[in-house]
C-alpha cells in the first residue's frame, strides 16, 4: 500500500464518518474533503476544484432551473392530477404509480433528467393526495435509478459497459438486453417501497412543516392558541335557517368564525350570509368567557308586552330628531350605543341618510355629517344635547314621522332577572347587548322603585325587572346562542391551519397608507380584502378584543388570517408593509407547452446523441428564462446550492480513488477473497463490491475501473462475461444508500427534508431486494457458462 493510497483511505473513512453522524453538515464535509485531498497533495489544486466544473454538477443545477419552469408553467400539476386520477390518494397506490412512471421514462431518458422532470410533479401530487411529500420524493429518485436498469440507453453506465466489452472482444450489450433482469429488479423495488419501504421514510413535508411552525410561532406570538374553540349547532335549534350575521356571533359575542363544517366537508372563512344548518361544527376564535356571559342573557324571562307602560314612558321619554354637524367628532366613527347613552345619556333608535333610514345594526354604521339621528330620552337631556358643537339642527318627531318615516317595529318588554341568575352584577354596557341587537334599557323596576333611563353602568342584580325596547325576533336569537354546544375536542377537520387552508400574516400600515386613523371597522378587512383582522399588536401587547374599535396608527402590527391566495395579494398591496410574506405558488398555464417543449427538447437531444447532456440542460435553462416560463430570479432561487456544493466536493474523491490506485486495491484484495467459491458467489462478490463502491466513487469511473477487472476475472475463472457484466450493470444502478451516490439522491434531498441517515434506512434495504431479485433473474435469463 503506498502513502497516497493510504492517505486516499483515511480521507475517505474520515468522511464517511461525518456524513454518518452528520456531525458537520454535508456540504461543510464535501468542502472540506475537497480541501484535504489537495492540501495533502493526493490531487492536484486545479483537480480538487474542477468538481465544479464537472458535467454532473452543471447538469444538477440547471435541472433545477428545469424542474422549476415546469413547476411554474403549470406542466407538472398537468401530469400530477392524471396520477392521482389513476392511484387516488392511498399512500401505496401513489407511491407505485409515480415509481412506475418515472421508471418507465428513465428507460429512455437520463437518470437526473427524468428526477428533474418529476420532481415538481411529485411535489404538487403530494399536495393533491395529501401524502407527505417526504414519502414520494426519495422513492422518485430511486425509481429513475431502478429504471435505467432497463435499456442500454437507460444510464451511462450500461454504454460504458457495453462499450468496454466491444473493446475487450466479447459480445456487446443490445438495446434491450437488459429489459429481462432491469424490469423484474424496478418491479421487485417499487413493490417493495410502496409496500414496505415506505415506512422507513419520515413522514414530514420540510416547506410546509417549516411553513406551519414559523405560522404557529407566529399565532402563539399574538397569543391565539389559547382562544381557539369549537361549538356545535343543535338539530332544530332557533338558529338553523339564520345567517351567521343573524345569529349575532361576530357582533354580539366578538367572535371570528375561522371556519365550517358540515357533513365532513370545511368552509374556510365562511361567509356572513351563510346558512346555519343544524349540526353544523365551527371553529372559532375569540374569548370563551365573553361568549358564556352573553349566554347568560338568554336566562331572561319575558314577562309581558308593555303597552300600557308606553304611555308611562312617553310622558317622561321624549323622541327628537337630530343632524350631525360638519365638524361633529362623531362624524367617520360607528357608533356604540353604550358610549353614546354614557356620554348624551340618550338612546339612538334610527339613522336617516337622505332617503334612506337604518332601524337595525345600527352599531355597524360609521355616521357622516348630515346624519339624522332619531334619539330618545328624556327632556333635560335632549335640551343639553342642544349646547353641543356635535349636532346642528334638533327638533321634535311628529307622530306621522315616527309611523311613515321610521316605521319602528320595536316594542316594549318587561323581562325578569331569576333570583339565582349568573346575570347577577352584569351591566347593559359590557354586555354589547345593544351593540349587537340593539336593545335599549329604558328603566329597571326593583323592590318597587322606577329607575328611569340607567346609565349603561347600572348593575343588574337578580329578581330585578327590566323594561326593554326591542324586536322580539332578537330575543329569539340570544336564547339560540344559548343551545350551541362547546366543543371539549376541536374536530380533526377543523384544523384549517395545520391543513394550510389558512394562513396567517403580519403586516404594518406603509408610511403613506390612507387607512390610519380608521377604525377597523370602517377599513372591513373581511369585506374589502376577504380576510378576518384577528389581532393588533402595539406598545409590546397584544390587542384581541373588541377590534372593531380599534383606531390604527402607523407602527401598529396587524394579525391577519385568510387562504394563501388572498394574503399574498398583500404583498404588492401599497397600503401594507407585510412583515411576514406569505408565499403562493404561481403558475402560468399559457407557458405550460414551452416548458414541455424545452424539456422535451432537452432529453431528445441527449437522446439522439445531438448534445452532451450538461450542455443540453443549461440551454434548457436558458431556454426556460428566454421564453419567460420564470425569471432569472426565480431561476437562482430555484437551485439548491446544497446539492451543488456537496456533488462538487465529494468527485474530486472519486478522481483521487482511480489515479492512486486505492479503486483497484480494494477491488483486487476483495477478488482475491471470493477466488474458489464458485461462479455464483464470485458474481454475488463483484455485485457487492460495486454496490458498496457506488456510495463513494461517481458511477461512471466506477464502471470504467470495474468492466476490465470483471472480464478478466470471468475468463480466468469460466464464467460467462454477459452474465458478470450484467450484474456490474445492476449493482452500478443500485446508488441507494447515499445521497451523494448518484446525482437524483442529491436532487431531492433538499425538497424532501431529508438526512444522510434516512438514505441509509431505506437504500440498504431496497439495495439487498434489488440484489435478490437481480441474482434469480440472472439465473432465470443469463447462463453462467461461457
Amino acid at each position: 500500500m503506498t502513502q497516497d493510497i493510504a492517505l486516499c483511505l483515511a480521507i475517505l473513512v474520515a468522511s464517511v464518518v461525518c456524513f454518518v453522524t452528520e456531525v458537520l453538515r454535508m456540504d461543510l464535509v464535501a468542502l472540506l474533503v475537497m480541501c484535504a485531498l489537495a492540501i495533502t497533495g493526493v490531487v492536484t489544486p486545479p483537480e480538487a476544484l474542477a468538481g465544479f466544473s464537472d458535467e454532473a454538477v452543471v447538469t444538477v443545477w440547471a435541472m433545477f432551473i428545469l424542474s422549476e419552469g415546469l413547476t411554474r408553467s403549470g406542466s407538472a400539476q398537468i401530469v400530477s392530477r392524471r396520477l392521482v386520477q389513476i392511484a387516488g390518494r392511498s399512500e401505496p397506490a401513489v407511491i407505485g404509480a409515480l415509481m412506475l412512471a418515472a421508471g418507465a421514462l428513465s428507460a429512455f431518458m437520463p437518470n437526473v433528467g427524468v428526477a428533474a422532470l418529476m420532481l415538481p410533479v411529485a411535489v404538487d401530487l403530494a399536495r393533491r393526495s395529501e401524502v407527505p411529500a417526504s414519502r414520494l420524493l426519495m422513492p422518485l429518485s430511486f425509481a429513475a435509478l431502478l429504471g435505467g436498469m432497463t435499456t442500454l440507453i437507460g444510464t451511462p453506465s450500461n454504454l460504458l459497459i457495453s462499450s468496454a466489452m466491444s473493446a475487450a472482444g466479447v459480445v456487446p450489450f443490445s438495446m434491450f438486453d437488459f429489459a429481462p433482469v432491469g424490469i423484474g429488479a424496478l418491479l421487485a423495488g417499487t413493490a417493495f417501497v410502496a409496500l414496505l419501504g415506505r415506512r422507513l421514510l419520515p413522514r414530514q413535508d420540510p416547506g410546509l412543516e417549516a411553513q406551519q411552525r414559523s405560522q404557529r410561532n407566529l399565532r402563539a406570538q399574538y397569543g391565539l392558541q389559547d382562544r381557539t374553540f369549537m361549538m356545535r349547532v343543535p338539530e332544530g335549534s332557533v338558529l338553523v335557517g339564520k345567517t351567521l350575521a343573524d345569529s349575532r356571533l361576530v357582533s354580539a359575542a366578538g367572535m371570528i368564525v375561522i371556519a365550517l363544517e358540515r357533513r365532513n366537508r370545511v368552509e374556510a372563512l365562511p361567509s356572513r350570509t351563510t346558512v346555519l344548518q343544524g349540526g353544523d361544527r365551527l371553529l372559532l376564535q375569540g374569548r370563551p368567557e365573553r361568549f358564556e356571559e352573553l349566554r347568560h342573557w338568554s336566562e331572561l324571562v319575558i314577562e309581558r308586552e308593555a303597552p300600557v307602560l308606553q304611555g308611562l314612558m312617553s310622558e317622561q321619554v321624549r323622541l327628537a330628531e337630530a343632524t350631525v354637524a360638519e365638524n361633529s367628532a362623531l362624524a367617520k366613527d360607528l357608533l356604540h350605543h353604550a358610549e353614546f347613552r354614557r356620554r348624551f345619556n340618550i338612546n339612538v333608535l334610527a339613522i336617516r341618510r337622505r332617503d334612506l333610514v337604518r332601524r337595525v345594526k345600527l352599531a355597524s354604521v360609521p355616521l357622516r355629517a348630515g346624519d339624522q339621528l332619531l334619539l330618545q330620552g328624556d327632556s333635560a337631556a335632549l335640551a343639553a344635547l342642544a349646547e353641543t358643537r356635535e349636532f346642528s339642527d334638533i327638533r321634535a318627531v311628529t307622530e306621522e314621522e315616527l309611523r311613515n318615516d321610521y316605521r319602528l317595529q320595536e316594542r316594549l318588554f318587561v323581562v325578569r332577572v331569576p333570583r339565582d341568575s349568573r346575570l347577577g352584577g352584569a351591566t347593559l354596557g359590557r354586555s354589547r347587548l345593544g351593540d349587537a341587537f340593539d336593545f335599549r334599557l329604558l328603566a329597571t323596576f326593583r323592590e318597587g322603585l322606577l329607575n328611569i333611563m340607567p346609565p349603561p353602568e347600572e348593575v343588574i342584580l337578580g329578581g330585578d325587572l327590566l323594561l326593554i325596547q326591542g324586536r322580539p325576533e332578537d330575543l329569539d336569537v340570544l336564547r339560540g346562542l344559548q343551545e350551541l354546544e362547546i366543543g371539549e375536542r376541536i374536530s380533526p377537520n377543523l384544523n384549517v391551519f395545520e391543513s394550510d387552508r389558512l394562513a396567517t400574516l403580519e403586516a404594518t400600515l406603509a408610511p403613506q397608507s390612507p387607512l390610519a386613523g380608521k377604525t377597523t371597522a370602517d377599513v372591513n378587512f373581511h369585506d374589502r380584502y376577504g380576510l378576518e383582522l384577528v389581532a393588533v399588536w402595539r406598545s409590546g401587547k397584544a390587542r384581541r378584543s373588541d377590534l372593531e374599535k380599534v383606531t390604527l396608527q402607523f407602527g401598529d402590527a396587524l394579525l391577519l388570517v385568510g387562504p394563501r391566495q388572498k394574503l399574498a395579494l398583500l404583498n404588492d398591496n401599497p397600503d401594507f408593509l407585510v412583515l411576514t410574506p406569505v408565499s403562493l405558488a404561481v403558475t402560468d398555464s399559457r407557458r405550460a407547452p414551452a416548458a414541455a417543449l424545452i424539456m422535451l427538447g432537452v432529453v431528445g437531444s441527449v437522446i439522439l446523441g445531438w448534445l452532451p447532456i450538461g450542455i443540453a440542460a443549461v440551454l434548457g435553462a436558458a431556454l426556460m428564462v428566454l421564453s419567460r416560463c420564470l425569471t432569472m430570479e426565480q431561476a437562482y432561487r430555484s437551485i439548491d446550492w446544497h446539492a451543488v456544493f456537496v456533488i462538487a466536493g465529494t468527485l474530486p474523491l472519486g478522481v483521487a480513488m482511480v489515479h492512486t490506485g486505492t479503486a483497484q486495491y480494494l477491488a483486487m484484495q476483495l477478488m482475491a477473497l471470493l477466488a474458489g467459491l464458485g461462479p455464483w458467489p464470485i458474481i454475488l462478490g463483484l455485485y457487492v463490491i460495486t454496490a458498496l463502491a457506488t456510495l463513494v466513487i461517481p458511477t461512471p469511473a466506477l464502471v470504467v475501473l470495474m468492466a476490465p477487472i470483471c472480464i478478466t476475472a470471468s475468463r480466468e475463472l469460466g464464467i460467462a462475461p454477459q452474465t458478470a457484466l450484467m450484474g456490474l450493470a445492476m449493482a452500478a444502478s443500485s446508488a441507494f444508500a447515499t445521497p451523494i451516490a448518484h446525482p437524483a439522491n442529491l436532487l431531492v434531498m433538499g425538497p424532501g427534508g431529508y438526512r444522510f441517515s434516512d438514505y441509509l434506512r431505506l437504500g440498504l434495504p431496497l439495495t439487498l431486494v434489488v440484489l435478490l431479485a437481480v441474482m434469480l433473474l440472472l439465473r432465470l435469463f443469463w447462463p453462467v457458462g461461457p
